[in-house]
């Protein structure tokens, strides 16, 4: 493909209506960017300049071939490449600023890949600060490319991202530590040094809305980025989320401190936001948030105190005149700053700053009208918020003489904030606005932030609550009581029920605020505010089932959950609370309230059926109450509960019956709680039992009865198995277990496996039963515990191998789109390792015995899931976390339980899981990298074992040839090794990725990749030597002695045997290795010349 193909590509991809043109367009230049020898062709596209599309295209292509395989390019071509790039940029500064931020983003990537690349005894690629400095002394042009690339380049030696073609995180690190503190400090101080040039420049001759020309807008866009993409540089590598906004703190260098005490850079900041139109100096505010976050230990206490006064003085100056507040990103960015004020300086510092009582006067009159003005910007509020819950939290620790008028000033912020989300619902309704009530997660956090704001001066905060309250309630009962003859009064129910529902969720927030030391006064404040929510409760549940609100009624067990967190507590049955209810509601102790309480579950689980949200908020409050033993005692002495024991059914619990099947995902929860109730007096009652499971019983006789398949068979099956699934995960002892056994096996566990056989396309079907069966054979607290004459662990496995080959059989045979690979397939996957894992390792079942007795159940099970595996791409194992975690179980058990059958495997199956266990030695899951490292030990221990009997068995032949010598080694276990013999490179290739991790990797399990390093060295000592010949010889003359060194010291009084003793002693060594390893390695000559262990063995 000539050059003015490529051109003419570029034109129909970018500039083309004719789609398909378009879509040919696009596969010809995928095709031309994967091609290896685009170099010199990506050169001509840029010499020629004859559209901006293809410079496009040369520039895109470059850095992906950089970014794939860098080691591809001989130095030489690496440096023409950055040459040519500086030169071009220096010679085009008017190319379309698309093609100017390719052609960097190829410069830095390079830039940091070469980093530590030596040429010709020069480290070329770290003189590009000097060579921007050409660019800075240019046009206003040039200053702005030059000032891109200091900035983009800042910001590609700070992301991981794509890092691993090239780089293990380690090395990654050490380049940005590098970068850090060789360049970051000159660059912070050349962009100060800039925008304060760039600001007395405009200042001289006009004002900000008169100068800021399109050039001089770009160049302080370009400069504001650099110097805050210099302040979030990721200075001690804890930052893993960039998106994550959680007050985190700016680790600068301590050799930084002159550049905030000494210069006036804090001053910069605020001058510029003062001066910058609204466009920039949200940028400028930005930069002040990271300064506002530096890390405090850098500062001794006076100077601490000196920056914070500075700090606090620009924001006062910013209240003060409001300048730019009504821009909304402005806005944002202030709320911002304030909220860091306090998360990274202590309250008794604040009040010893000068001009702290104006400025804590100013800051809350902000506050209040932010609030106020609830719809300018709702997202900022949570920074505000976040201020003042810091502030009134660090009341206790203050020790400063100096006033601090948070009780001044707090119950203005809590009125503010209770009555501007009562005056939002009128207008939310009649506007039509998006409900801030519709998004749980934010009303949530600011619930939390208020439990702390609203303890402050909690007699006014309890007075208010309660004067809203009652007002509110007053109106919505007339409104209840007048004939609905006005055009507004269904809007008028709906306002007081939104507002309402704000001052039970905040009541709810203000009570699990409590803390242990409490006054007894809270307390009976705490009880009048909880009267009257259960006094409105009683109000909403005579209303149904004709009307109900759900968002009150959410409300209300969200207010109830805190209820219980509180005050349903065995240690606190005689406080004044509970006075006040008993004089008011009759509700005189712990037990009266449990039964208020029950219910309001029992309400809600009747009259909401069709709201999944609430059944599911309500079965969460139940499933709380049942988890300890001091309340689920209380509660099955309730009249409630026995009800609810005894009457299980669709007729009294709408959501049991054959809904959405949404919905029928809480019922699992549901039979969870009465299962841990029933259990509580049940003992060995068998008669009790079947009458409670007689509704249960029933529906799956009428399932017997249906014509299968049917749409009410199916949706009954799938809310038989929930509700089967909930009693199972509950019954955590061997009686009550015992007792669901006898009745699921035999008579309905074969309708289950005939339901997979008819519905196996179904996900909807296939989960609820695959998951059933994973937690029948799951032994949890030992409750798997069969008599000694009892069979029942052998047919339960019988029974799950069926259905695991039921399912495998069919979901095999259908073609799934990749996008639904998962929910149609990969997820019931999971569930059946996670399901043979859990029966393998449950000790309840003698494996041995289907072989001596010709069972196949075992073999047949195992055969299936080797296909199941085989069906499964290695690229999605790691993609869906589920799905690798029981895949690498369940391989883990196998190896440690049956490697027998492992080693008997056909080739493809074996070598896929050694493939997969390759991958996850490298996953970012701890966990999966430590499983992947026992399985690999297990593997390679038996094949060690193995070829040791081997060798005796060989060595007794030769030694007495006319003797008869037993096998040592099983004939079909041979078919193991000869492929282990046939393929010593797969073995080869992990013991060398075990030793990269080791060296150059963050290794956090260290211990567990000893266990298999050993083995494979023992294995392979001639392939280890070889590689540790290569390992020293890349090193630099001078290095390589003591490199070898440590190879010699890694090994030293290491036997080739397996004894406990010897791994531990190797472990040990390989500690010690990797320790002085890194000591060698911090040297920056040293990692320039240091390659990863698998290039060593391409060399």
């Amino acid at each position: 493909m000539d050059v003015q193909q490529l051109e003419l590509l570029c034109k129909q991809f970018y500039e083309s209506q004719d789609g398909q043109a378009r879509a040919e367009a696009e596969k010809a230049l995928y095709l031309f960017q994967e091609d290896p020898d685009a170099l010199p062709k990506c050169q001509q596209l840029l010499e020629r300049s004859n559209s901006s599309y293809s410079q496009l295209l040369a520039a895109t292509t470059l850095t992906k071939l950089v970014s794939k395989n860098i080691q591809a390019l001989s130095m030489q071509q690496r440096v023409d490449i950055r040459n040519y790039i500086l030169n071009y940029l220096a010679t085009h500064p008017n190319l379309q600023s698309f093609v100017i931020q390719a052609l960097i983003a190829l410069l830095v990537k390079i830039t940091k890949l070469c980093w530590v690349d030596l040429y010709e005894d020069e480290y070329v690629f770290r003189n590009i600060v000097q060579d921007v400095k050409e660019f800075l002394g240019g046009s206003v042009e040039h200053c702005m490319i030059g000032v891109q690339i200091l900035s983009q380049l800042t910001v590609e030696m700070n992301q991981l991202a794509e890092t691993a073609c090239n780089l293990t995180f380690t090395k990654h690190r050490k380049i940005a530590c590098l970068y850090r503190d060789s360049q970051l400090y000159d660059i912070f101080i050349l962009s100060c040094t800039l925008l304060s040039q760039a600001k007395d420049n405009c200042c001289k001759t006009a004002t900000a809305s008169q100068y800021m020309d399109e050039a001089q807008h770009g160049l302080f866009t370009h400069l504001l980025n650099l110097a805050r993409n210099c302040l979030s540089f990721d200075f001690v590598g804890t930052s893993a989320d960039e998106s994550a906004d959680d007050m985190s703190t700016v680790h600068i260098p301590t050799n930084w401190r002159p550049a905030f005490l000494e210069s006036d850079s804090v001053k910069l900041f605020f001058d510029l936001y003062h001066v910058l139109p609204a466009r920039l100096s949200c940028l400028a505010l930005s930069c002040l948030v990271q300064i506002t976050s530096i890390r405090r230990s850098i500062f001794n206490n006076t100077e601490r105190i000196k920056f914070l006064a500075k700090l606090v003085k620009g924001a006062t100056d910013i209240l003060k005149s409001s300048h730019g507040l009504s821009d909304p990103e402005n806005y944002h960015e202030f709320c911002r700053l304030l909220a860091r004020l306090k998360s990274n300086f202590q309250l008794g510092e604040l009040v010893t700053v000068e001009n702290y009582p104006e400025a804590i006067q100013l800051i809350a009159k902000f506050t209040v009208q932010s609030l106020q003005m609830w719809q300018f910007a709702p997202n900022s509020i949570h920074y505000l918020l976040s201020l003042w819950q810091r502030l009134i939290a660090s009341l206790p620790y203050v020790k400063s003489s100096e006033p601090h008028f948070l009780d001044t000033y707090t119950p203005e912020v809590t009125k503010a904030y209770v009555t501007s989300k009562l005056e939002s619902v009128p207008v939310i309704l009649r506007e039509g606005l998006e409900d801030p009530l519709d998004d749980n997660g934010m009303v949530q956090q600011q619930l939390e932030q208020f439990s702390t704001i609203g303890r402050c001066e909690y007699e006014k905060t309890c007075a208010l609550l309660i004067q809203l309250f009652d007002q509110t309630a007053g109106r919505y009962q007339e409104i209840l009581s007048s004939p609905p003859t006005s055009a507004t009064h269904h809007l008028d129910i709906q306002t007081c029920e939104g507002q309402l529902t704000w001052l039970v969720y905040i009541i709810g927030a203000a009570i699990s605020g409590r803390i242990s030391y409490s006054h007894d006064d809270h307390d009976l404040l705490d009880g009048d505010m909880i009267i009257r929510v259960l006094q409105l409760m009683t109000l909403t549940d005579s209303r149904l089932p004709a009307c109900g609100c759900e968002k009150l009624e959410l409300a209300i067990m969200c207010f109830l959950e805190q209820v219980r967190k509180v005050y349903i507590n065995e240690h606190l049955q005689k406080l004044k609370m509970f006075k006040r209810l008993s004089e008011v509601l009759g509700v005189n102790d712990e037990t009266t309230l449990l039964t208020v309480i029950s219910r309001k579950i029992i309400t809600n689980l009747k009259y909401f059926g069709h709201s999944e949200q609430i059944i599911r908020k309500t079965l969460t409050l139940l499933n709380d109450l049942t988890l300890t033993f001091s309340s689920i005692r209380r509660l099955i002495k309730l009249d409630e509960i026995q009800f609810m024991l005894n009457n299980h059914t669709r007729e009294h619990f709408s959501f049991l019956g054959t809904g959405a099947v949404s919905a029928s995902r809480c019922r699992s929860m549901f039979y969870t709680c009465l299962g841990r109730l029933l259990m509580v007096d049940l003992s060995e009652d068998v008669e009790r039992f079947n009458t409670f499971m007689m509704p249960l019983t029933n529906t799956i006789e009428n399932m017997v009865m249906m014509s299968f398949p049917s749409e009410e068979a199916r949706k009954e099956l799938i809310g038989l198995s929930r509700d089967l699934r909930g009693l199972t995960h509950a019954f955590n002892s061997k009686n009550p277990y015992m007792m669901l056994f006898d009745w699921f096996y035999p008579d309905y566990s074969p309708l289950l496996i005939r339901a997979i056989e008819l519905w196996a396309h179904d996900p909807a079907v296939t989960t609820p039963v695959l998951k059933l069966f994973a937690e029948l054979v799951y032994n949890r607290s030992q409750r798997l515990q069969f008599d000694v004459s009892s069979p029942n662990g052998i047919l339960l496995f019988r029974e799950t191998s069926k259905l695991i080959c039921c399912y495998g059989e069919r979901i095999l045979s259908l073609e799934v789109p990749k996008e639904q690979i998962y929910p149609m397939k990969l997820k019931g996957y999971a569930v059946c390792f996670q399901m043979l894992k859990a029966i393998l390792s449950g000790n309840y079942v003698n494996f041995g015995v289907f072989k001596l007795y010709g069972d196949d159940a075992l073999d047949n099970v195992l055969n299936m899931t080797a296909k199941l595996i085989l069906s499964i791409a290695h690229d999605d194992i790691l993609v869906y976390p589920k799905l690798s975690q029981a895949y690498y179980i369940l391989i883990e058990c196998l190896a440690q339980d049956h490697i027998t059958y492992l080693s008997t495997l056909e080739p493809p199956v074996f070598l896929y899981i050694l493939e997969s266990i390759s991958k996850g030695l490298n996953a970012l899951d701890v966990l999966v990298g430590s499983g992947c490292c026992a399985t690999l030990d297990y593997i390679v221990t038996y094949i060690f074992k193995q070829l040791q009997l081997k060798e005796k068995h060989m060595l007794l032949v030769t030694t007495f040839p006319n003797k008869k010598v037993r096998q040592s080694v099983l004939p079909e276990n041979n078919v193991f090794l000869k492929v282990m013999e046939l393929h010593p490179e797969i073995l080869q290739n992990l013991l060398s990725t075990l030793l990269n991790i080791v060296m150059y990797d963050d290794c956090k399990n260290q211990w567990s990749m000893s266990r298999p390093l050993l083995v494979l060295i023992l294995l392979y000592e001639d392939y280890f030597r070889q590689l540790r010949e290569n390992i020293i010889h890349s090193q630099s003359l001078e290095k390589q002695q003591s490199m070898a060194c440590l190879f010699d010291a890694l090994m030293d009084g290491i036997e080739r045997n397996l004894h406990i003793r010897n791994r531990d002693r190797f472990t040990q060594n390989l500690s010690a290795f990797r320790r002085d390893l890194n000591d060698s390695l911090k040297s920056a000559n040293n990692l320039a010349n240091s390659s990863s262990v698998n290039e060593m063995v391409v060399s």
